[in-house]
């Protein structure tokens, strides 16, 4: 087996940095903008500058649609043009995310129009990309289809707000997401796609075999939009294996618990709990189950915890690389602080803090030095070239 220095990618650089994007309505009834809240619409060249210094060459962005679409079938891309031209200039590439939450007001995502109006949006944006830049293009068409469809319309903490429809929200998304894609194909035939699923896991709190049988059969719904993308489940809507590219996993300290039901999240699990997955493991079982390049998509933690979560996390990458696992990629997300979403309070999450009036962000050293010491591990370790 050959080996090589470090591993081949589809991407500029293996760590990237995510700036929150969120844009729908949370428990207030109040519509987010993160990227207005954090600074980073106002101040992404001078991010991008500072994500240099740290080696970092890809990131993931939100595209707004709520402030683009100003009426149906109408466009302003006024203030997506100046970060498009910011990381153009900069050298930086960006996996884009169309759908983070938000959508507009007068849009019905349970509508047949949804679906439509969605796709007309992507080649609207689609459009504009390619009058911008001749690179590859990178799109996350809906960020998280089973976040959104669950905490939308099955429990209804976010928009739509409706409750027992999560099904239904879910299979609107699907078909939505296939026919972006197919409207960026047809303006960008080689634009790649990252879908983005929460990757998680929970156990049951006792050896009972029915309670293992709930917990497993709970977990396995990480799979359920991959699976109706590639047309495994849900064939009728339309999804085919090649609707399935790179496939990203979003993965926080919290994203494995014990059991309680199907609508309610148990004690997390600590690291050094035995039934705790490593999460090397877990993108494995992601990848033997669909053959496909993976990326963490969103990972971080809050506080003091950051630089050992991203200690864990770099490990455990390198663990799956070695065992030749196609990861491409691990994305701090947020990678600068942001506002909380119910409470606004100051979530201490970024590698810079909030920024003040002339777009400056103080840095968390310890995080940076870890990202350092990561970057030259990575560059350290032999991978098996497959």
């Amino acid at each position: 087996m050959e080996l090589i220095s470090k591993p081949v990618s589809l991407f500029k650089s293996f760590f990237m940095g995510g700036f929150e994007c969120a844009t729908h309505y949370g428990q207030r009834r109040l519509r987010l903008d993160l990227l207005a809240a954090t600074g980073h619409d106002r101040f992404a060249a001078l991010d991008y500058a500072r994500l240099h210094q740290y080696g970092i060459r890809t990131v993931r962005e939100g595209v707004r649609w709520h402030r683009i679409e100003i009426m149906p079938g109408h466009y302003r891309f006024n203030e997506t043009l100046p970060m498009i031209r910011a990381a153009e200039d900069m050298g930086m590439q960006v996996i884009w995310d169309l759908l983070h939450f938000g959508y507009p007001d007068d849009v019905d995502p349970f509508s047949p129009a949804f679906v439509k109006g969605f796709a007309a949006f992507a080649r609207a944006f689609i459009h504009i990309l390619r009058n911008e830049t001749d690179s590859v293009p990178f799109v996350t068409p809906i960020n998280e289809i089973s976040f959104l469809s669950f905490q939308g319309a099955e429990v209804g903490t976010i928009n739509p707000f409706t409750s027992g429809r999560g099904s239904a929200l879910k299979v609107q998304l699907v078909r939505a997401t296939i026919e972006a894609m197919e409207a960026i194909r047809e303006v960008a035939p080689r634009a790649r796609f990252v879908t983005a699923e929460p990757l998680f896991n929970a156990v049951a709190d006792n050896d009972d075999p029915q309670a293992i049988a709930q917990a497993q059969a709970y977990s396995n719904a990480r799979y359920e939009a991959w699976d109706m993308l590639a047309g495994t489940l849900r064939p009728e809507l339309g999804g085919a294996p090649g609707y399935l590219d790179i496939l990203g996993m979003d993965y926080y300290p919290w994203n494995q618990w014990i059991y309680v039901s199907d609508h309610e999240a148990g004690k997390s699990l600590r690291r050094d709990d035995p039934r705790y997955i490593p999460l090397h493991r877990l993108l494995g079982l992601v990848y033997e189950r669909y053959q496909r390049p993976l990326l963490i998509t969103e990972t971080s933690t809050e506080g003091d915890a950051r630089a050992d979560w991203l200690d864990y996390v770099g490990s455990q990458a390198r663990l799956a690389l070695q065992a030749g696992i196609p990861l491409e990629g691990v994305c701090w997300y947020p990678i600068v602080d942001f506002p909380g979403w119910d409470n606004d309070r100051p979530c201490q999450t970024g590698l810079w803090g909030l920024c003040n009036e002339g777009g400056e962000r103080p840095v968390d050293q310890a995080l940076a030095r870890e990202f350092t010491r990561q970057a030259a591990l990575l560059q350290a370790v032999t991978y098996p070239q497959v």
